[in-house]
């Protein structure tokens, strides 16, 4: 197995276990109410995503940097469209915890995007040598 693949795995699950915890140690603090009872479930989801689109978007480094590009471009859009799916799919089934979910789901999407980008700006750059990516 690739060692930035390794390194982006075990980085992603501290990354999750500490959300986790801090998601975990706000149930203390905020109202019940907040919290999307299918907020555990939202983790793995994220770490799938991620670990997923992260693994493709590495095999794309190994060619022309036109092509990450272009694959980058259509993860995110692909990326995109299936968190909202999910995302409309469980707020129509459960009009009741619609605000918490989108809250939760906000949250996560803002922290897992983040990690990936970082995650992969730094990876890019190690495979070109160090330069500034064009």
């Amino acid at each position: 197995m690739n060692p930035a693949k390794n390194k982006f795995i075990i980085q992603l699950l501290l990354f999750s276990g500490i959300l986790g915890v801090i998601a975990y140690g706000l149930t203390f603090v905020l109202p019940g109410n907040y919290f999307s009872p299918v907020l555990p479930f939202l983790f793995p989801f994220f770490f799938s995503m991620t670990a997923i689109v992260f693994n493709y978007l590495m095999k794309s480094t190994e060619k022309k940097f036109n092509r990450f590009a272009n694959r980058f471009m259509l993860t995110t859009f692909l990326k995109l469209f299936v968190y909202l799916t999910v995302l409309l799919i469980y707020v129509f089934t459960h009009k009741e915890d619609a605000i918490p979910f989108i809250f939760s789901f906000f949250i996560l999407y803002a922290a897992y995007t983040v990690f990936d980008v970082i995650f992969l700006l730094k990876y890019t750059r190690q495979e070109n040598n160090g330069l500034p990516l064009p």
